[in-house]
């Protein structure tokens, strides 16, 4: 094998990618992500000592965070971008060693620990690629073909988990506000990982804690976006195209769009949305910009046909960048975490100022205006305080027996045919169903036409994945609305769709919730071995998806 990877829904087979990713990514950047995750996990060894010594380290806590937020499936391609991680990771891992190792001379007069794992202590001859690279061949998924396969699995999947927790621990951290205690437990899960000493019940028991601590997180970013930008509202959002020169804004950072609509005031730059940030438009702060005038497109992995015909500078703020064509590579700039070989990077920001976006800015005024796609306006904005705000008539619906079934529809979108299942679904749901949606898994269905109930909407967009804690909100307020002790015993159905890490961090909250009978599709991950898919069906009744006819018919009957 050239590489291994299988933490996306994509991979080769459902198997693995063994020779190139389906992603895009090369063997050499696989290898380092491996080597950058190796390392995090060298930092978490002295993260965890440390803290039982009283020895804390801000800056090594975020690099944890941003690096296994960077290897989540279509975020960084550059190898340059992930040697720097690995140096500074290693210089960070190093200050946390002295710092715990002087404190524990300090209290017991000798070093912390005599036999240290090789993650917490090795240090490449240099930082040449290829050094880094060899390396990483050595510690990735199938390092050791020795170790049980389901303890494989579930380190894995505790790994994905983490991923998708340490993106939304970063996004809500770029609007300052911090957790520490996710923070370190990304380093404590991670620790976990490395310990023999743990069986199957044990990491099972850490990944129900990583759903625990997935709740919390797309709580936090909540918090943080709402606080920053009001409660999204019900909007109708314009999909056509205005005159003029562009930029198209895509990914979660909801801060990154606030400053470019900013530095975009006066110039005569229409910004529209693309992909995840389609949300955007119904934030009350952002709606006061006339040069804010829609979405553009649809899912990510439509990027290489609509960003061809976009014409204007695209801007990619989190995930999911995949390899562009040569046709717009000289238009398209990365910032954040984001990273691809040859396209311009927009640095971070520096204490108390803005993110520069003058040569993005640059770049859409000498360009056209953008090829129409499609006219016409799509409802969003029915995140939780949105639902919750006319939560009675909500309630009498589905007491009246108008709405009989919500059916959650979350996550992500994906290439392959296998997906069409949704927009079937979506079709072919009974009127008094309601579908409710979080993540780019919308773009299956957002743009039918599938009419309303009394008024509310039977597809109600509650905004980005990570708001996917929207959903459960709502279900948990419903479930004491009709003093239920059980959410499942709410009329509510779920239909997942995944592809990344995540959508795994949002499963995981689900589980950890107790909600069960969730469909996944369009396949179960290959991460999970046949033994771990078997506890997830004994105690969470989680299942793959069927035929079209055969889960209509069964949510229908409300299982």
């Amino acid at each position: 094998m050239k590489m291994f990877c299988y933490q996306c829904q994509e991979t080769v087979g459902n198997k693995g990618c063994t020779v190139r990713g389906v992603c895009g990514k090369t063997p050499e950047v696989a290898h380092l992500q491996d080597l950058l995750i190796w390392t995090l996990k060298g930092i978490s060894f002295w993260g965890v000592k440390g803290r039982e010594l009283g020895v804390t380290h801000p800056a090594a806590d975020l690099a944890v965070a941003q690096g296994l937020f960077a290897t989540i499936t279509n975020v960084n391609f550059d190898t340059a971008r992930f040697v720097e991680m690995i140096a500074e990771a290693i210089h960070l891992r190093d200050a946390l060693k002295e710092a715990a190792q002087t404190a524990c001379h300090a209290q017991s007069g000798s070093g912390c620990a005599a036999d240290l794992p090789e993650a917490a202590t090795w240090t490449p001859e240099n930082y040449d690629v290829q050094t880094l690279d060899a390396k990483g061949a050595l510690v990735g998924v199938m390092a050791d073909p020795e170790l049980d396969e389901d303890l494989r699995s579930l380190r894995e999947l505790l790994i994905y988990g983490l991923k998708g927790l340490a993106a939304y621990t970063d996004h809500a951290y770029v609007l300052d506000v911090y957790s520490n205690e996710l923070l370190a437990f990304l380093q404590e899960a991670l620790l976990a990982t490395m310990d023999d000493s743990l069986g199957v019940n044990e990491m099972v028991g850490w990944v129900l804690k990583a759903g625990e601590m997935g709740v919390q997180g797309m709580a936090l970013l909540d918090k943080a976006n709402t606080d920053a930008y009001g409660h999204p509202e019900p909007t109708q959002v314009n999909i056509g195209v205005k005159e003029g020169p562009a930029i198209l804004i895509s990914g979660h950072d909801l801060r990154d769009m606030d400053e470019l609509l900013q530095q975009t005031v006066g110039t005569g730059v229409n910004v529209y949305t693309h992909g995840e940030m389609l949300p955007a438009n119904a934030y009350p702060v952002f709606k006061k910009y006339a040069h804010f005038v829609g979405n553009y497109g649809g899912s990510w992995w439509h990027q290489t046909t609509e960003f061809e015909k976009f014409g204007g500078a695209i801007l990619m703020t989190t995930n999911c960048i995949v390899p562009p064509k040569k046709s717009y590579q000289d238009r398209l700039f990365t910032t954040g975490l984001v990273g691809y070989p040859g396209c311009e990077h927009i640095p971070d920001r520096k204490p108390g100022a803005q993110k520069d976006f003058s040569a993005l800015i640059a770049t859409a005024k000498a360009s056209a205006s953008p090829q129409e796609l499609e006219s016409g306006e799509i409802p969003i904005g029915f995140a939780h305080a949105t639902v919750m705000s006319v939560a009675d008539k909500v309630i009498d619906a589905v007491k009246s027996g108008a709405i009989k079934q919500f059916v959650v529809m979350a996550g992500c979108d994906g290439r392959q045919r296998s997906r069409q299942y949704y927009t079937d679904i979506a079709e072919g749901l009974p009127q008094d169903h309601v579908i409710l949606t979080a993540g780019c898994a919308k773009y299956r269905y957002n743009k039918l036409d599938l009419g309303d109930i009394g008024g509310i909407p039977r597809i109600l967009d509650a905004g980005q994945c990570n708001d996917s804690y929207s959903l459960v909100y709502i279900a948990q307020q419903l479930a004491q609305a009709f003093e239920l002790d059980d959410i499942n015993d709410l009329p509510i159905s779920y239909d997942i769709a995944w592809y990344e890490q995540k959508a795994v961090i949002v499963l995981l909250a689900l589980l950890y919730l107790g909600v069960k009978q969730i469909r996944l599709g369009p396949t179960l991950p290959a991460f999970l071995s046949p033994n771990v898919v078997q506890v997830l069906v004994d105690n969470f009744d989680i299942k793959p998806i069927g035929s079209v006819a055969d889960d209509l018919a069964a949510i229908a009957a409300g299982k």
